[in-house]
């Protein structure tokens, strides 16, 4: 059995133009000062980490590694959220997605794709240079405006949009492949891998690539009202990732999942800070221990009453609670009898 790393943090919610969040060494130490032990990176921000020069040079990649490890920790993963969902973007969201893309690239999708396809095979190399075995990410989406049909969709129109999006993100898989890391889509609304479902359709259209993998993320379920404990037994083989976030769903007479176009304090469903929620983490990390998830838990931080760094502070002694030190021997050992002893066991069974 093997014991769940951290507590670890997701710095992309924290970054800032002050201090301490402002550079990779400040907001390290600031984070280490609260008792994490490693740090998940987004790769959007230069200041942070050159994904490209990561990729490039080994003594780079090195370089960002010894500024994390000075301030007393580890680098859990790479981050390319943003540019994993410029790789699939349906036309009614150009305008909007736009601001995650270089200047260079806004208002041209097919070199705006071409981008992000590059960024991710970017992150495969720098990851191989850091280290990491693993990497965050979101699939995307194309047909996300038509997941509550109406009118109903045209004949094929899910396979035809699966079709194209495995075709995107294959040459991909493949360059994580060879580079050794496994590639985590966060199962996301808003993105064509939303659930178990939608993650199974990918997978059969992938061939079921081997590094087609998840990070796991329950407060996504929560308001999906999914059931997000059953999930971990049909897919914690390929679960690499584990973000502890917190939610709350709590439905009127007034609106429900869908929220009522109203602003996040103000919807059924929410993001919450780490025991604020509804989330069973007990149960979670259990769930996690049990199957020998090997990865990190990674609190990543989205609350819309607390502030941030309280968040932060408690969510660090919060996962370090939750963490189960796995057992070493069975509790009831004490009372054993003997080894494996067939002799002996045909005995106790009477089979003389």
């Amino acid at each position: 059995m093997i014991t769940i790393k951290g507590p670890a943090i997701f710095l992309a919610q924290f970054l800032g133009d002050k201090p301490p969040f402002n550079s990779l060494a400040s907001i390290c130490k600031w984070a280490a000062g609260l008792g994490f032990l490693g740090v998940q990176l987004p790769t959007s921000d230069p200041s942070i980490i050159d994904l490209e020069k990561a990729a490039e040079s080994k003594t780079y990649a090195d370089e960002v590694k010894g500024i994390v490890e000075n301030a007393g920790l580890k680098i859990t993963e790479l981050s390319t959220h943003l540019q994993g969902q410029l790789v699939a973007v349906h036309p009614a969201y150009d305008t909007l997605f736009d601001s995650f893309a270089p200047e260079a690239v806004r208002g041209n999708s097919k070199a705006r794709t071409e981008w992000a396809v590059q960024q991710l095979k970017y992150a495969a190399k720098a990851s191989a240079n850091l280290g990491l075995n693993a990497h965050a990410t979101f699939s995307g989406a194309l047909l996300w405006p038509n997941m509550y049909p109406w009118p109903q969709r045209p004949a094929g129109l899910v396979e035809t949009g699966f079709k194209e999006l495995a075709a995107r993100w294959l040459p991909i898989l493949d360059e994580f492949d060879r580079n050794g890391v496994d590639l985590c889509y966060e199962i996301h609304p808003g993105e064509d891998l939303h659930d178990g479902i939608s993650y199974e359709m990918f997978l059969e259209h992938t061939n079921n690539h081997s590094r087609a993998c998840l990070l796991y993320d329950p407060s996504h379920f929560v308001l999906q009202c999914l059931n997000y404990l059953e999930y971990i037994d049909n897919y914690h083989e390929r679960i690499r990732m584990f973000h502890v976030k917190d939610a709350e769903f709590n439905p009127t007479g007034k609106q429900g999942v869908y929220g009522g176009y109203q602003s996040w304090i103000n919807r059924a469903g929410r993001f919450r800070s780490l025991g604020d929620g509804q989330v069973d983490f007990k149960s979670v990390f259990s769930k996690m221990a049990q199957y020998d998830f090997k990865g990190w838990a990674v609190l990543e931080w989205e609350d819309c009453l607390k502030h941030p760094e309280d968040g932060a502070r408690e969510g660090a002694a919060f996962i370090k609670n939750h963490i189960i030190r796995v057992t070493e021997k069975a509790f009831d050992d004490f009372a054993a009898t003997t080894g494996n002893d067939e002799k002996f066991n045909r005995t106790v069974l009477g089979l003389h």
